[in-house]
């Protein structure tokens, strides 16, 4: 007899079997764009419609990902309606400039993310997370959505900003809540192609906490060009010398530091959170995938090795973790348009076409994946990996703007995971019940109240 459990299927939307009207699908986008995808969206190689904001092509083909996104990627600027959502939050980071300025800032950026300084980071990781994990110690029932984000947060904190945020890690993540309630929202009037100078009530409720983000980031500049100008030479070279550094002739100016500061605190460390929290949970509601992990776990730590090796010797967490990154993209959308003209196989993309990789429904395509609404790490297993196409599978997006802090998150992810899983154990309570909502990240409507235990 069979006696392999069925995989655990975490909850997400059914896809539609019919279309919304107009007015339906601008409730949907604002409520929730994860519901409005039908079944051609998990069936479909792609699919090419006429919608409200003009010609519109989403893309599910890895081959027809790779043109938009690698091939041809030059033929492909920011998409408006993204731009919309984003711009008026980070401006000129990293993740909306554009052109010239996004050349600068990645190139300002790069040294601080090879793999050298990204293994100089584990330390201060491992020191972070073990601090944190003091919290359990008394066991109880804990939100992990928003823990998980305090922890990253804290991540964060120390290895690039040395611990010098001019902020408290509490009100922090309460501002994140309310900034992605609030402006991380598609706004109504940006699908109707409104003017831009007609108000966005989107924007409106979260000007405060923007605000509160501008203020931390002003503050933290000033802090630390204090400390450059006292003392040159005992102020770290981490993240945030390097950038006010890079404000040089022909460098970056205040203003793009301002707003790539803001791009990493703001959003560096929420993508992370939320993979953490929905790995924990699918753990949780699978308890025979996760106790091989906590005896891998186990494993590492009675060896001794030290924190840069646990990404390598973690291949059961670093699968689970794969998978729920596969199941809740953090970043569920990426948003392109058609400069000029361009075609694949018999797909003809005209000059201003807006072509979407969902991420969301190519993690779930039926024609890519083999029960795809089911969480089974064995997918991400050594050997089996390798059988997953680069462009069917993109947590951290692909091409040119792929994500450049992908490789600092993933030692990140395991060291959290490898901390919090040797010393606790956490399951579902009667009030875990998560939704998936898209509100810049796939963020757990509800939160993920976890009841915690000691392990050992």
């Amino acid at each position: 007899m069979d006696a392999t459990p069925t995989p655990f299927v975490p909850p997400a939307p059914k896809p539609r079997t019919s279309p919304p009207s107009t007015l339906e699908m601008i409730r949907i986008v604002y409520r929730n764009p994860l519901e409005l995808w039908g079944e051609p969206s998990y069936n479909e190689k792609w699919i090419s419609v006429s919608g409200i904001g003009g010609p519109l092509v989403i893309a599910n083909d890895p081959g027809l990902i790779r043109r938009v996104l690698v091939e041809n990627a030059g033929n492909y600027k920011m998409a408006r309606v993204r731009q919309k959502i984003l711009r008026p939050i980070l401006r000129d980071g990293l993740l909306t400039a554009e052109g010239e300025v996004w050349r600068r800032s990645r190139k300002a950026m790069a040294p601080v993310f090879t793999p050298r300084h990204i293994h100089g980071f584990a330390e201060p990781m491992l020191r972070r997370a073990e601090e944190f994990a003091q919290r359990y110690e008394e066991g109880g029932v804990a939100d992990l959505s928003r823990d998980m984000t305090a922890l990253t947060y804290d991540i964060l904190a120390e290895t690039l900003f040395s611990g010098e945020i001019a902020s408290e890690p509490g009100g922090f993540a309460r501002q994140v809540d309310r900034l992605f309630e609030t402006m991380g929202r598609v706004d109504p009037l940006d699908l109707l192609g409104a003017p831009d100078w007609l108000p966005r009530i989107t924007r409106l409720l979260g000007r405060n906490s923007l605000g509160f983000f501008r203020r931390i980031v002003a503050d933290t500049m000033t802090m630390r060009k204090a400390r450059l100008a006292r003392d040159p030479a005992g102020t770290p070279e981490d993240f945030l010398t390097l950038l006010l550094r890079a404000q040089a002739p022909g460098g970056l100016t205040r203003a793009e530091i301002e707003d790539n500061i803001i791009t990493f605190i703001g959003a560096g460390h929420e993508t992370t959170a939320r993979a953490l929290g929905w790995t924990l949970y699918c753990l949780a509601e699978s308890p025979w995938e996760r106790e091989p992990i906590e005896a891998e776990i186990d494993a590492l730590m009675a060896s001794g090795a030290g924190p840069v090796a646990w990404l390598e010797k973690m291949p059961l967490a670093r699968a689970a973790f794969e998978e729920a990154l596969r199941l809740y993209p953090p970043a569920p959308s990426i948003n392109r348009e058609a400069v000029e003209d361009d075609s694949y196989q018999d797909l003809v993309i005209r000059k201003g076409t807006q072509v979407l990789v969902m991420p969301w429904t190519v993690h779930r395509h039926r024609a890519l994946w083999d029960n795809p609404e089911a969480f089974i790490p064995a997918r991400f297993a050594p050997g089996a990996r390798d059988r997953i196409d680069r462009f069917q599978y993109l947590p951290f997006g692909a091409g040119p703007r792929v994500c450049i802090g992908a490789s600092f998150a993933m030692q990140e992810a395991m060291i959290a995971l490898g901390v919090l899983m040797s010393r606790y154990r956490f399951d579902t309570v009667a009030e875990t019940k998560p939704w998936p909502v898209q509100k810049l990240t796939t963020q757990p409507q509800g939160g993920l109240p976890m009841r915690v235990t000691r392990r050992r």
